[in-house]
């Protein structure tokens, strides 16, 4: 093992500005990563007498040979390259919480022209909205055929969906209305994503709005003597009453959150996560880590929120965002590309208060003016998390970014408001 003493730096080289620090071994492999609201003071307390050290950092100090650090200009450029270097360099000495398992997502893929809905425990595909996870295969599974009684949508693959539209005749749920059967064009593109969009509102913690509209609706087909309409709308009710029934209340229904419990002893911790949509328990998951010998409480979080939220989504909010406006817009964004990165590869221009969030860069192709807006995934997820919906502040960038490079109001082209 080698001597710390040996690579040591000398306590006034060390600044006291924020950043970034990395300790390596013999071969230059990086071992470890951590930020510092002070350099000097971070970076001293790993030279200390090693009995005040955790296991796990005395074993990676006598293990490195040397300590490099980069100074950045605040706490959140501090967290954001922290970020990017435990993702490129997967330090052995890093907090890492595992997930003890795979769970059920449910997927609808926005990015298509007659969106999808299908059960997966993948979560990985661009233009991709995944809500969950769940716990229970089976209940998601049942949950998504009462959905299908009410919002009739695609559940169907790409190779059975082009089966039909070749024969010209839909599947068995086109026939017992699972399925509003795009594959014959019984509805429209628009009419079909309206309807993957509604189920998701439902899903996202708009159970309560949606069987209240439909209960009123029913009433009055009802004294209207419009009795099969009324009979339809109260099974869908009925339907959305089940998969309500499934999921507990918990907080008031104007409530979203993500609760976390933590529990944790010298040598490991236990994380459970339940997310609350619309006061209701939505999904469940949790992690294990035995890693964390020495850390504090503030630590643990710090590691945590970076494994959760650190690219959690971001590309695929994007992804469906931009798929729904290029529905609503058409060709008015024929002509406009878009691409995310972690961070912006160069310096914030003077009129820029701070990281950018995002960059719209135009130019010539020819006699056509294009452009490319360029989104920055750490510095919006950070803003992100100081909201009550980090998703919708991903929608409002998303949208805000697109307007201008359009040259319209945003609120002209919001497909939420």
């Amino acid at each position: 093992m080698a001597d710390p003493r040996q690579y040591r730096p000398e306590q006034g080289a060390i600044p006291t500005q924020p950043g970034v620090y990395r300790f390596l071994d013999g071969e230059g492999r990086v071992l470890y990563v951590g930020k510092a609201k002070n350099l000097r003071a971070r970076l001293s307390s790993y030279f200390q007498d090693p009995a005040g050290l955790s296991d796990r950092i005395r074993t990676m100090v006598y293990t490195a040979e040397d300590v490099k650090w980069v100074v950045v200009g605040s706490e959140v450029e501090a967290l954001t390259l922290e970020y990017l270097w435990i993702k490129e360099f997967t330090p052995p000495f890093n907090v890492v919480f595992r997930d003890n398992k795979s769970y059920p997502y449910l997927a609808v893929s926005l990015g298509e022209e007659y969106p999808r809905v299908w059960v997966t425990r993948q979560e990985h595909r661009k233009g991709t909205r995944y809500l969950g996870p769940y716990t229970k295969v089976w209940a998601i599974r049942e949950t998504l055929d009462q959905l299908l009684s009410v919002f009739p949508m695609r559940s169907c693959t790409k190779g059975q969906f082009n089966q039909a539209r070749r024969l010209g005749r839909p599947c068995l749920f086109g026939h017992i209305g699972k399925c509003s059967a795009p594959c014959i064009e019984k509805v429209t593109p628009e009419e079909h994503r309206e309807t993957a969009m509604s189920l998701i509102r439902f899903m996202e913690g708009g159970g309560s709005k949606a069987i209240t509209t439909r209960r009123k609706r029913m009433l009055e087909a009802a004294n209207a003597e419009e009795y099969e309409t009324a009979a339809r709308l109260r099974d869908e009710i009925s339907a959305l009453e089940a998969v309500n029934e499934r999921n507990v209340i918990v907080l008031n229904e104007n409530l979203d959150v993500d609760i976390f419990g933590i529990a944790f002893d010298e040598i490991e911790a236990s994380v459970q996560v339940f997310y609350v949509r619309g006061g209701r328990i939505r999904g469940q998951q949790a992690w294990i880590s035995d890693e964390i010998g020495g850390l504090e409480l503030s630590e643990i979080v710090s590691n945590l929120v970076l494994q959760v939220y650190g690219d959690v989504k971001f590309d695929d909010v994007v992804a469906a965002d931009l798929a729904q406006y290029r529905q609503i817009l058409g060709d008015e964004m024929a002509h406009i590309d878009y691409g995310v990165l972690d961070v912006p590869e160069s310096d914030p221009a003077p009129w820029e208060r701070g990281i950018p969030l995002a960059r719209y860069l135009p130019f010539e192709r020819g006699a056509q003016i294009t452009g490319r807006i360029v989104f920055y995934r750490m510095p919006i997820l950070q803003a992100a998390k100081r909201t009550l919906d980090p998703r919708v502040f991903i929608h409002d960038v998303v949208t805000e970014q697109l307007a201008s490079a359009l040259g319209r109001p945003a609120e002209e082209i919001d497909y939420l408001r």
